[in-house]
């Protein structure tokens, strides 16, 4: 069954939405706004359909050439095929739908809340981090691939231009080493991870593995003479996506990843979090102490280069106590620290806590490492003048919001990179004291509908 659809808008999703003559939703892939498109329907529930494009009758205007020819297999740049700058109003408009929709604000203050999206200066090549996939072919050969939403991984394409130029040919380079190094015996690799920075030039690659033997020398050589790695290290975990990490065996240089974000150095270990756009995740930065300092919400002047600028020289925060939840390995708490707070740091995950109590000592930053879930941490830290959350995809754990309301810190910075779950979180903020004063996303992810908000929060 094939029907005509006008698109009129992008999803929170890889998505164009549109409605059948029924008057029915339809969520259409590889359609983009303003398009006319012959949609075969691949699914249809009582409230909404789903279908893909089968054929473009009239290209819309925002529609531009895809760079990767490889998108629809992998499904690492799913809004390839719209242009940037619809793409960061159509994130815009996902923004100001969750705050309307999920919670209840009133359209025209969501439209002064909610900045423009700030865009990226780098649309492709800027991912400092490829995850790949291990798995077995019908040939039984070693094979790499992405994780397509919603499905088995399929091989990944030999190139990715949405990663740094250093990664670019890595998925290629990574799978023959790695097969030459297997041979005819099972490794047990069942993921891969690299990691590269335009800015340090560090390269490491990650092994993940069960426990067991393993010809460590071997292929940290094999792997040196294919990409070149800074640091090749071996993850000992359990498969499956709890990630429980037991060990992380260095097979050969430094043991860490290096990258440097506001003008300090961040190390950073295997199983650590670190943003992958880092450009951008200094604009994150600097918006969170723009927030904590109670500055105006007024952009910078000059642009990215002006953000980092600003960051540590163009903020006093002496004298302010600080708590950062869901620290990582630092990349709040040290520009903090820097510019005079007296930061506590809570991060229950071991490595990066490691991580960040070593970036901290070398970057001359005092923070106080508290290695506990932010849950049960936050009611033990009394008073505070402010506060940080930048938790996981799923939001604030429930009794977190009241419990930074019983620590009446004057703000808080919450940076998301879920909308939905943010929008959701903005309500309890609201329920227990908290009015949102401003709303800035930010644009990490080109080429995708993920997009990371900073709001802030202030006590009435």
């Amino acid at each position: 069954m094939t029907e005509q659809v006008v698109i009129e808008r992008m999803s929170y999703g890889a998505q164009g939405i549109g409605r059948l003559s029924s008057g029915k939703t339809v969520f259409v892939d590889g359609a983009v706004p303003q398009d006319t498109v012959s949609v075969v329907i691949d699914q249809e529930k009582s409230s909404f359909a789903r279908g893909h494009v089968d054929q473009v009758l009239e290209a819309s205007p925002l529609r531009v050439p895809c760079t990767c020819p490889h998108g629809a297999l992998c499904g690492g740049c799913p809004w390839q095929a719209l242009s940037y700058q619809a793409q960061l109003d159509a994130k815009g408009e996902n923004v100001r739908s969750a705050l309307i929709r999920t919670a209840g604000m009133d359209p025209e203050a969501v439209g002064q809340l909610v900045r423009p999206v700030a865009g990226s200066k780098r649309q492709w090549g800027y991912r400092n981090k490829l995850e790949l996939a291990c798995f077995s072919d019908d040939r039984g050969r070693l094979q790499l691939g992405f994780h397509a939403q919603g499905g088995n991984p399929s091989p990944a394409p030999d190139t990715c231009p949405v990663a740094v130029k250093a990664l670019q040919k890595a998925p290629k380079a990574l799978r023959g080493s790695l097969r030459f190094a297997q041979g005819a015996d099972d490794l047990g690799i069942f993921r891969v991870g690299v990691r590269s920075s335009l800015r340090t030039h560090s390269t490491e690659v990650a092994l993940w593995t069960p426990a067991g033997a393993f010809p460590r020398v071997s292929v940290a050589k094999t792997l040196q003479s294919a990409c070149s790695p800074t640091s090749v290290v071996r993850v000992l975990a359990d498969p499956g996506k709890a990630r429980k990490v037991k060990k992380v065996e260095v097979l050969s240089g430094k043991g860490f990843w290096a990258e440097e974000l506001c003008g300090t150095r961040f190390m950073t270990s295997a199983p650590a979090f670190f943003q992958v756009n880092t450009a951008q995740a200094e604009r994150l930065v600097a918006e969170v102490m723009r927030g904590i300092a109670g500055r105006s919400p007024e952009p910078f002047e000059g642009g990215a280069a002006a953000y980092v600028d600003q960051v540590v020289e163009g903020f006093a925060l002496e004298d302010l106590r600080v708590a950062d939840l869901y620290s990582g390995g630092g990349t709040f708490s040290i520009p903090l620290a820097l510019a005079g707070a007296d930061v506590t740091a809570v991060e229950s995950a071991g490595p990066s806590v490691r991580d960040l109590r070593r970036n901290a000592e070398n970057a001359g930053a005092y923070v106080e490492v508290i290695g506990d879930d932010a849950a049960l941490a936050l009611p033990t830290l009394g008073h505070l003048d402010a506060l940080v959350v930048d938790p996981p995809r799923a939001g604030l754990a429930k009794g977190v919001v009241e419990s930074i309301a019983a620590a009446t810190p004057d703000r808080v910075a919450y940076v998301s990179c879920d909308p939905q779950t943010w929008a959701r979180d903005v309500v309890r903020f609201q329920e227990n004291g908290y009015e949102l004063t401003y709303v800035q996303p930010v644009d990490l992810f080109p080429q995708t509908y993920h997009c990371e908000v900073v709001s802030l929060f202030r006590r009435r």
